[in-house]
């Protein structure tokens, strides 16, 4: 168990993953890896989750009980009669992706600071070279991810692949 912000928090281990050191004194640690990889995974690898919550709206509508009653010569006898409906709808549904990760110990304070160099290459990060995984650092990785559909601040194998930062290997 490690001390985040006055509270308690577990942090679970995959396989080869060991568990996530604290990122910021100022920011709770983000949970990189879960003690259960999702199903058909390879075990020895490291697992990201990204949940987007339910986005849920209240729709109010204008229903029309009685229609208006008009003459024929175009007098109008009553005027129609709405009621309004007030009700939740659901806008987005629930979302949770898995997405592999490199495992935390290969996050050193080098590959860190690769990392933040390359981001800063393309103009995605401001701070300064530190070797930490710092909120503006995942704020970053966030900003590159979305571009390519995941909006998480936990960094992706793939993010990771397209950063230099982890070899491909060839086929």
């Amino acid at each position: 168990m490690k001390r985040v912000l006055g509270s308690w928090l577990m942090v679970g281990v995959l396989g080869g993953c060991a568990p996530q050191a604290l990122i910021s004194d100022v920011e709770p640690a983000l949970v990189q890896s879960f003690e259960a990889p999702p199903p058909g995974s390879d075990p020895n690898s490291c697992w990201g989750k990204d949940v987007s919550p339910a986005v849920i709206e209240t729709v109010r509508e204008r229903i029309l009980v009685q229609p208006a009653e008009i003459l024929g010569d175009g007098t109008v006898v009553s005027e129609p009669i709405y009621r309004e409906d007030t009700r939740q709808a659901i806008v987005k549904e629930r979302r949770e992706l898995w997405f592999q990760t490199p495992c935390q110990d290969q996050l050193t304070p080098d590959i860190i600071a690769t990392l933040q160099r390359a981001l800063k290459a393309r103009g995605l990060y401001s701070g300064a070279l530190t070797g930490r995984m710092d909120a503006g650092t995942r704020a970053a990785i966030r900003r590159f991810q979305s571009k390519q559909g995941l909006d998480s601040s936990i960094l992706s194998l793939w993010a990771a692949r397209q950063l230099g930062l982890v070899a491909v290997a060839r086929s």
